[in-house]
């Protein structure tokens, strides 16, 4: 019993270095996955109401567009640009790829129709352009420090807790000692 309450934090520990180790080596694997993973979303945006809500929050928070761009959208059967797409919302991305205008105070749902057919220099002004894995590898990169900082400070209190935990094997080993001499 001892030597679980020792390994186990141990082995967890040692586990989500590994992990931290393998995530930095094969960054550019995890980039293709989280690609991989946005563009099957996209494919499914009006599937799901969750999934939808879920696109919507982080294009808005992160203000990007797709994956990679807006042209991401022609994944999607409704936003896709071909001549044989029936839907009004054909060439057009979401309401949250649409950049916010401060004075409005109804969000205009249909602010993306159509906007791929048109020139890019006009598409910026009504949409975001950047796609939203660049996005977050630029938040991650200005925010490494506080990010590393979590992650060492998490792993601190995991020593820590690990030292308390050898420090009670210690006590509770000694005062069995003990009753078995007296």
């Amino acid at each position: 019993m001892s030597n679980l309450v020792l390994c186990v934090p141990g082995i967890i520990f040692f586990l989500e270095l590994t992990a931290g180790v393998l995530a930095f080596v094969f960054k550019d694997w995890i980039k293709d996955q989280l690609n991989f993973f946005i563009n099957n979303n996209i494919r499914a945006y009006r599937d799901d109401i969750d999934l939808q809500n879920l696109i919507d929050f982080t294009q808005e928070y992160w203000e990007c567009c797709g994956a990679f761009g807006a042209d991401d959208w022609n994944l999607n059967i409704y936003f896709n640009c071909t001549d044989t797409n029936p839907s009004r919302e054909k060439c057009g991305v979401p309401f949250s790829c649409c950049t916010k205008d401060p004075a409005e105070d109804v969000i205009n749902t249909q602010c993306g129709y159509d906007i791929r057919a048109k020139e890019d220099s006009e598409q910026k002004t009504f949409i975001y352009i950047k796609g939203c894995v660049p996005q977050f590898e630029k938040w991650l990169q200005e925010n490494l420090t506080v990010v590393a900082g979590i992650f060492i400070g998490i792993a601190l209190l995991q020593i820590f807790g690990i030292c308390l935990a050898q420090n009670l094997v210690s006590d509770i080993e000694a005062v069995r000692a003990s009753c078995l001499f007296t």
